[in-house]
């Protein structure tokens, strides 16, 4: 499954691909601060929205990724874009990376809609008039699900963190950049505890089955790619 084009003297630290994702994704931010001061929120029109909301287009289960919510946001997912990212565009070659990223991303995606069916689907009937949001407000079922909305890249981070786990498992990645973990053991600590996070239901505001999903949706493409092409 390499690319005929790797080899260890062209190896990149910044491949055209995850370079340009981190820019994008970097002036999209920065775009839409600067509109959201304006009263234009771009997440509402290119967020990942409940597939039975008003505000739902298919276009927002790819562009959800490129929109995240402040710096922080920001600045993890890219990092863990590029930390991961580039070892595996080297050796894939740009084309089949954006395949599995492409793939990653809408497995998240398709995981999100998938939980909030299971999450809010009651809402759809008339089981219940409206939805207790705190503070003894209650929001029409109708206007809760259009407020339903999900931004970042972790979906494809989940995915290049456990396609680099798959293929390097006994590497070493530095926990809080001191403490060294092999790759199979951080892959699947993290997988744990987001599956844990998933079941408990914690409210973090976090996408937990969405990080699992493109994790999933990941390993499976590399699983299929194994089979018909020779590492």
């Amino acid at each position: 499954m390499y690319d005929n084009n790797y080899s260890p003297q062209r190896f990149q630290l910044l491949p055209p691909v995850c370079k340009h994702l981190l820019i994008i994704n970097t002036l999209l931010f920065l775009l839409s601060y600067v509109l959201q001061m304006r009263g234009i929120r771009l997440d509402n029109v290119f967020g990942l929205h409940f597939f039975a909301s008003d505000n739902f287009h298919i276009w927002q289960l790819v562009t959800y990724s490129l929109f995240h919510a402040n710096f922080s946001h920001l600045f993890f997912n890219m990092f863990a874009i590029w930390m991961f990212g580039y070892t595996l565009e080297n050796i894939w070659g740009s084309k089949r990376f954006i395949i599995y990223i492409v793939v990653a991303c809408l497995g998240a995606a398709l995981m999100q809609e998938l939980t909030y069916w299971f999450m809010y689907s009651d809402l759809l009937t008339d089981k219940y008039s409206g939805v207790n949001i705190g503070n003894g407000h209650i929001v029409e079922n109708k206007a809760f699900l259009n407020t339903l909305n999900t931004i970042g890249a972790s979906g494809i981070c989940f995915g290049l963190l456990a396609v680099f786990g798959l293929m390097f498992p006994n590497t070493y990645v530095y926990f809080y950049f001191l403490i060294p973990i092999k790759t199979k053991w951080f892959v699947l600590g993290y997988m744990t505890i987001e599956l844990f996070n998933g079941v408990v239901g914690t409210s973090d505001g976090v996408a937990h089955f969405a990080h699992l999903g493109g994790a999933l949706a990941g390993l499976l493409l590399v699983l299929y790619w194994r089979k018909r092409i020779r590492y």
